[in-house]
């Protein structure tokens, strides 16, 4: 892919012909190295999005990176708060709109739903409903690049949990959404919220789906064994993975019991 750098370790510069990413300084178990803002648009006009968490620091980072580039829009993928606490900080640094699905994360008259086309400069971003990680959740297609910007819709590295304000139904159907659009845009890239550049987005979104299905047929035979609660459930299904992830599995655990409950 012409323009696509994705540097070894932190995911800071990664970029292609027309996105660029600033990380966050707000590593964790749950963030990964940080949040990603992407800035979409090489001319004199850009969007950024996902300002990311209310860190001075990192919004004025963003703002000097800038130049004399002005900044017409403000997107958010969602609005948990890695993503969204820093963008009515940096609206102001700025003076430019924000626009998200949910009315509560909106600065000015404008909001973002699926079928949207945002445009900068010569560029569009076309807005794809993605819900399932969260309710609000959006991913963007920059055509340009063939690149889908995909919040925590999916990840760089390791697999999304589905939050307390999402839902396993809308979020498998959301992967098998991605899935499709990406074999039909010839898809080259998924620019994540959090972790690496994802050179293969068929690959990805292919193992994202069939993670999903063995999740669930393991959470099958865990209540076949007599496990009925999350935590429960937890301590055999993830026996392997580090206790610290444990509260964010529980919470996906919930999450796929709803989806077999049919609730």
């Amino acid at each position: 892919m012409s323009g696509l750098y994705i540097p070894i370790g932190s995911p800071d510069g990664s970029r292609t012909e027309h996105a660029e990413n600033l990380l966050a300084p707000n590593p964790s178990v749950m963030t990964l190295d940080g949040t990603n803002t992407w800035v979409i648009g090489t001319g004199d006009e850009v969007i950024v999005v996902d300002p990311g968490p209310d860190d001075e620091g990192h919004l004025r980072r963003v703002r000097d990176h800038l130049g004399e580039r002005r900044v017409t829009t403000i997107l958010l993928t969602h609005g948990h708060f890695d993503h969204s606490g820093g963008a009515k900080a940096f609206a102001q640094m700025v003076n430019a709109p924000v626009r998200a699905l949910d009315p509560r994360h909106r600065l000015g008259d404008e909001g973002l739903a699926d079928g949207d086309v945002v445009a900068v400069g010569d560029l569009e971003i076309r807005v794809y409903g993605t819900p399932g990680h969260s309710f609000d959740s959006l991913c963007f297609w920059l055509p340009a690049d063939r690149a889908m910007l995909t919040g925590d819709t999916v990840l760089g590295r390791g697999t999304t949990i589905v939050a307390r304000d999402g839902g396993l139904a809308d979020y498998l159907r959301s992967l098998d959404k991605l899935r499709a659009a990406a074999e039909s845009l010839e898809a080259r890239a998924l620019l994540p919220g959090h972790g690496p550049v994802l050179p293969d987005p068929i690959g990805a979104l292919d193992g994202y789906i069939a993670h999903r299905r063995q999740r669930l047929d393991q959470i099958r035979a865990a209540r076949e064994q007599g496990a009925r609660t999350p935590r429960q459930i937890v301590k055999i299904v993830y026996a392997d993975v580090d206790r610290s992830l444990w509260p964010a599995a529980e919470m996906s655990v919930a999450a796929q019991l709803d989806y077999l409950d049919g609730r």
